[in-house]
């Protein structure tokens, strides 16, 4: 099983937190989300809900570049594999970040 299908699971990003808090809305695609507290985000999924929580990292250096790092816990409660995957499909497309 990948990590993804597991109702619980982690995932580091290479953004700031202010970055990830503004990508929240699109990323979830219209469901319903609360925070709770600074660093946590309840969105209903389904009959079920997504918990995900962040934790600011210390940042990647390579040689001068220093890129920030953010560790999110997704805790999905309720909601069926097909539901998750769906959803995550979604999250994933819009958090994709390329270069050119």
């Amino acid at each position: 099983m990948i990590a993804e299908e597991r109702e619980q699971f982690e995932r580091e990003y290479g953004c700031t937190e202010s970055e990830w808090c503004r990508w929240m809305p699109a990323a979830t695609g219209g469901h319903e989300c609360v925070a709770e507290g600074a660093n946590a985000l309840r969105v209903h999924v389904g009959s079920g809900t997504l918990r995900l929580s962040w934790e600011v990292l210390p940042p990647r250096v390579i040689a001068l570049v220093r890129l920030p790092r953010l560790a999110v816990r997704f805790s999905f409660e309720g909601v069926s594999l097909a539901e998750r995957r769906d959803f995550l499909r979604r999250f994933d497309l819009h958090l994709q970040r390329g270069g050119g």
